[in-house]
């Protein structure tokens, strides 16, 4: 993620999931949606991914359980310090602090991955576990997560339910997002 073109007075808050892990994100923007407060966060660190390279696929598949994250963890930790990443476990996603090499244009094909939202990610690192290949991507757009605002200003992750529920205004809350921006 490229600091630079971020306000130095854009305020920061903390996600906290389930499972007591934080995440510090910018708040991008705020907004309204049936009277109540929602926020648009980005976060601070860069969002990391790790995918398995299965045989039978042409592309990699997202490391999505706990529990496989928890295993892989301290190897995929390990690989991305060599880059002087430090691999976090942060919620909503992991995250790396450090500088993220820039992307080789020449090689960008070889280093995206297209899934079936069309998000591209470049390649920080692969790594072999249990004569299994792994690879850490970092998305190339900036992911956003929507919270809901508490009474006390504080972000909360929204349910599965509420993510459902809001699915049909998210046109309404880019409409906003993007009134705010011009």
């Amino acid at each position: 993620m490229d600091d630079d073109n971020l306000d130095v007075d854009t305020p920061t808050v903390t996600v906290i999931d389930e499972a007591g892990r934080q995440l510090v994100c910018y708040v991008e923007h705020s907004l309204e949606v049936d009277n109540q407060d929602y926020a648009l966060l980005l976060p601070v660190d860069t969002p990391v991914e790790i995918f398995a390279w299965l045989e039978d696929r042409e592309a990699p598949t997202p490391v999505d359980s706990d529990e496989e994250i928890d295993r892989l963890f301290d190897l995929a930790k390990a690989v991305l310090a060599e880059q002087n990443l430090t691999l976090k476990r942060t919620a909503v996603t992991l995250t790396v602090v450090g500088e993220i090499p820039d992307l080789d244009l020449e090689e960008e094909e070889e280093e995206e991955i297209d899934n079936e939202d069309e998000e591209e990610f470049q390649s920080l690192a692969s790594f072999y576990y249990d004569r299994q290949e792994y690879e850490i991507f970092a998305p190339l757009d900036p992911m956003f997560i929507l919270a809901r605002m508490n009474e006390d200003g504080e972000p909360e992750l929204l349910s599965v339910e509420e993510l459902q529920r809001l699915e049909p205004l998210l046109p309404q809350i880019e409409d906003q997002l993007f009134e705010a921006l011009e």
